[in-house]
């Protein structure tokens, strides 16, 4: 199975501890984000964990202690964007989190670890030409590092517009000009343009549009090929196959504040969750409620034995 950690909070930057703890107890209790005391206890052992999937905008935290990982297979994304405090508040210095990005790729390889610049936020500040002059910037501070850097267009949520009002939908001119840019400068940098959720439009340009964290990602990640039932497949749409399912986080619980975020409601209830993290806890947030049902995961491993050409490239 895969085991993630990044669609609901980020794991690395603010729960490390916890994290390290978890894996040393060997299980993890994850409530059910919709109905509370629904409870699904996870083993975090590499018998049935065939790869730890991260996303983080700061994985500074656990660098040192990434040894206590050694036995399991690992996949990152690092999310790194060219955004100012008014709408990444509380996200490390761009320098910072681009030198954790090289520390990291250095004990993973390349193959396991992907740029994500996303979400592309065009305003007057953020324009076309910023971008591409930050992406080409960026690129080439990580040549060497990753084979691959993913993008999307800010998607205006609900939540999104109350949060950031400021924000507008990016036209498919502007997608079109900046998804052929990108692809063009991360050819030069040694990378290939993935698309997250984004349809097929930069599929001509060269862009891999099939998602960010598929089947075949994974593979290359570990070096061996995966028999992934098709009810693990939680595509979001008809373009994307990714891995998406038997995530640990929480909603509600990430502290970088970004305005564009789709995980949190508000920084009022982001603040209040987080008094109730205790690294010691099997939940990342609070303990055992009156009513809890716990069951046990499913849990078996998808590695079929079988070495990948690709390894070997």
């Amino acid at each position: 199975m895969i085991l993630n950690t990044g669609s609901r909070t980020d794991i690395p930057a603010y729960y490390s501890d916890w994290f390290f703890n978890r894996v040393k107890e060997g299980f993890v209790l994850v409530r059910n984000p919709y109905y509370p005391t629904q409870v699904t206890r996870y083993r975090i052992s590499p018998d049935v964990v065939d790869c730890l999937c991260f996303c983080t905008k700061n994985p500074e935290p656990m660098l040192d202690r990434l040894g206590e990982l050694a036995a399991f297979h690992q996949f990152w994304f690092v999310t790194i964007t060219p955004y100012g405090k008014e709408i990444e508040p509380h996200v490390p210095d761009k320098k910072q989190v681009i030198q954790s990005f090289r520390r990291l790729a250095a004990v993973t390889g390349p193959k396991a670890i992907s740029w994500r610049y996303d979400p592309i936020v065009l305003t007057e500040t953020y324009s076309l030409d910023f971008h591409l002059e930050r992406f080409a910037r960026m690129a080439k501070a990580l040549e060497g590092c990753t084979e691959s850097c993913v993008i999307s267009f800010i998607d205006l949520y609900e939540k999104t517009r109350r949060n950031f009002p400021q924000a507008r939908e990016v036209s498919k001119r502007d997608r079109l000009i900046l998804g052929r840019e990108f692809i063009r400068i991360g050819k030069q940098h040694g990378m290939t343009i993935r698309t997250c959720c984004e349809g097929d439009e930069l599929a001509p340009y060269g862009a891999d549009t099939s998602g960010c964290m598929t089947q075949a990602v994974l593979e290359r990640a570990i070096g061996c090929s995966l028999d992934v039932p098709k009810s693990r497949s939680m595509a979001r749409g008809t373009a994307c196959s990714c891995l998406l399912g038997n995530d640990i986080g929480a909603y509600n619980t990430c502290g970088h504040g970004c305005l564009y975020c789709y995980a949190n409601e508000d920084q009022r209830l982001v603040r209040e969750n987080r008094r109730l993290h205790r690294p010691d806890s099997p939940f990342l947030i609070g303990g055992f409620l009156d009513g809890d049902e716990i069951r046990e995961a499913k849990q078996k491993s998808f590695l079929d034995g079988q070495m990948r050409l690709s390894d070997f490239l």
